[in-house]
């Protein structure tokens, strides 16, 4: 395929032909205090979300105000999905990525005046992208001084980019750019890219892979999502690490009928979590295609939803979980695992927790890969669709508790008035219920629709994963109670599976414009990591306006039903910081609330709430700048396009 390779770079405001027009800020790095960057996608390799500030506290936090916004509308086609990216910040400038061709912006911190831009113009290719979302960029400074930038792009390139011009580093790949397509097997435009951020650790940068949404795949065979990890200073391949093993490595045997030569995706697309000292990279890994059907598949297939360790020099496996075997519910390793020191019954333990949209937390020796806490292989449900072969059991963590509503059953319906209740059964009782990891069916047998499953394939937690305080141990997570109907239907001429996902899957009927299930619809739980319990479990604030104003709930107390949308979370020395994330209202996308609230996070108390101009759509961060603390969220609305928002204290 004939491809378009211009770069565009713009700084200082001038587009760039021969020269360099930069920007310098004033105030000089070294003055900066320990903790006012954030130097990370989730702030850090551990993936923590945590930042020591405390200038914003809860004395002052109702003095915060909008100090500055920063507008993508300008950046390309206006994205119907959600403005994912997290800023990083260093020396008082942001980098960030915007719009869905993205481009990567450097900002000043105070001002939110944009510095420079870089966009790769792959022509066709940027444009079959198989996810439009992508959460931001990575940072790298060597011993000398030398800073880039590091971004994925649409098209699936690899690009450094020195971080005081923008300009592509010309000693890296071809001329700045490495095509990731390059050493892939089956590579097939527009059905492999990223949507997270790379990640550094010991000057090997390592690459994940998202593919095509795996529902209704057209085909058993898809791209194979390889991880690889390359020369952060000269863009060579060092090792490429294969989710779905080769013949004659770890873990080939576990699929069955030599389905590992054509099954793909296994892909790693949430952000990954290092631990430099260690030399360890953590890999959240999806599921194989497809996400509902498995007779292509047979047997357990490792590295599909598993955690995987691997010594980051080498790209060689050091340990690995899998959460789920032979998975059938589209419940992928969803968000960045986070590293985090425990101490449990006197033993410090370097531990790694992984929160799932199945919405268990499972814990484990990051150096070892040994559990915390028992995990026990339990039996489960079996599947009746032809040719499909369960898994018998499926590991259940003792400990913590699950932080979400798991299975269905008559008693967790809506039942806030007797005829939510009524009308709740009778919508339940087209479908088929049961416990978690009960298996889909095809539609329409014996008399039901679809198995109501609950997490739906969005979670419980989702990729905007969980945030951990370092000093406490204590892990927040966000949730959301949202059952999905598990429909299949034989493929036909569709796809050469024997089946996909039916016409009759999605969300279920809502029964007189309300939630199915009971509230709260939506969660923050706190977890006491050195304990395995729950230190508190809140809603994440009201029901939204459209379920408080319903006539069928009329007088009922909803102020803490909680909202169906995840909450973004940010930690710091004092609060926790929750957006209330981008949502589902009546079944629609991007439902959500404008709310951010500050929050104790001893206790879950609300302290202060702010409303922003749109919803919370990507994860908060804050830094210190110029002796003020900021906090920098991005927002999307549907109407007025997505903005990065900035705030501190005001007077």
């Amino acid at each position: 395929m004939k491809q378009i390779m211009r770069r565009t770079v713009i700084a200082g405001g001038l587009l760039l032909g021969c020269g360099v027009v930069t920007y310098t800020a004033a105030q000089s790095v070294a003055e900066l205090p320990a903790g006012a960057e954030w130097r990370s996608y989730a702030s850090d390799s551990f993936s923590t979300k945590y930042s020591p500030l405390d200038q914003i506290n809860a004395d002052n936090v109702s003095r915060l105000r909008i100090a500055w916004r920063w507008k993508s509308n300008n950046f390309g086609p206006r994205n119907e999905g959600n403005m994912e990216t997290t800023p990083l910040m260093i020396g008082g400038r942001l980098y960030f990525t915007a719009g869905q061709r993205r481009a990567v912006i450097a900002a000043d911190a105070e001002t939110g005046e944009t510095l420079w831009m870089y966009r790769l113009e792959e022509g066709e290719r940027a444009s079959l992208f198989p996810r439009p979302y992508n959460r931001g960029v990575t940072y790298w400074k060597d011993g000398n001084g030398e800073e880039r930038i590091y971004a994925v792009t649409a098209g699936y390139h690899l690009v450094a980019l020195d971080a005081k011009t923008g300009v592509p580093v010309p000693s890296f790949g071809a001329k700045g750019i490495v095509d990731l397509y390059d050493g892939l097997e089956r590579v097939k435009p527009g059905e492999i890219g990223a949507t997270s951020p790379p990640i550094i650790v010991k000057d090997v940068i390592i690459v994940g892979a998202a593919l095509k949404n795996g529902t209704s795949p057209a085909s058993k065979t898809n791209v194979p999502a390889d991880i690889r990890g390359f020369d952060v200073r000269t863009g060579k391949r060092l090792w490429t690490f294969h989710t779905i093993p080769r013949a004659g490595e770890f873990g080939n045997e576990t699929w069955k009928d030599g389905s590992w030569e054509y099954t793909g995706n296994t892909g790693v697309w949430a952000p990954m979590s290092a631990d430099e000292e260690l030399g360890y990279v953590y890999l959240p890994v999806e599921s194989p295609t497809g996400d509902f059907y498995g007779g292509e598949r047979p047997g357990d297939g490792l590295f599909g939803e598993s955690l995987v360790c691997l010594d980051a020099k080498t790209g060689k496996r050091v340990w690995h979980f899998q959460f789920i075997h032979h998975g059938l519910w589209d419940w992928d390793l969803p968000a960045a695992p986070n590293l985090l020191d425990i101490t449990v019954d006197g033993k410090k333990i370097k531990a790694v927790a992984q929160v799932t949209k199945q919405g268990f937390v499972y814990t484990f020796d990051r150096v070892t890969g040994q559990p915390v806490w028992p995990i026990e292989e339990r039996p489960v449900p079996q599947s009746d669709i032809p040719g499909e072969k369960t898994s018998a059991t499926q590991r259940f963590p003792t400990k913590p508790p699950a932080f979400e509503m798991q299975g269905t059953s008559l008693d967790i319906l809506n039942d806030l008035t007797p005829a939510l209740k009524t009308e709740s059964e009778k919508i339940a009782s087209r479908y088929r219920l049961g416990p978690l990891f009960t298996p889909p069916m095809v539609q329409d047998t014996g008399g039901k629709t679809g198995v109501l499953m609950l997490p739906s394939v969005n979670g419980g937690a989702d990729w905007e994963g969980a945030a951990v305080d370092p000093e406490t141990g204590v892990l927040y997570v966000g949730s959301v109670t949202d059952p999905w109907v598990l429909a299949m239907q034989p493929a036909g001429n569709r796809s050469d599976m024997r089946y996909i996902g039916g016409r009759a899957g999605g969300r279920p009927e809502l029964p007189l414009g309300l939630p199915l299930v009971r509230p709260p619809w939506g969660r923050i739980t706190a977890i006491d990591m050195n304990k395995g319990e729950f230190l508190w479990q809140k809603a994440n604030g009201p029901a939204p306006d459209v379920y408080r104003n319903n006539p069928a709930v009329k007088g009922i107390d909803l102020s803490e039903a909680g909202n169906p949308a995840p909450a973004m979370l940010l930690v710091t020395r004092t609060l926790l910081f929750a957006g209330e994330g981008s949502g589902l209202l009546n079944g629609a996308p991007n439902g959500g609330g404008p709310a951010f609230r500050a929050i104790d996070k001893k206790t879950g108390k609300i302290l202060h709430e702010l409303k922003l101009n749109g919803v919370t759509s990507g994860a908060p961060m804050t830094y210190l700048w110029r002796g003020k603390q900021y906090i920098v969220i991005a927002t999307t609305n549907r109407t007025e396009g997505a903005e990065l928002v900035a705030l501190t204290l005001g007077n």
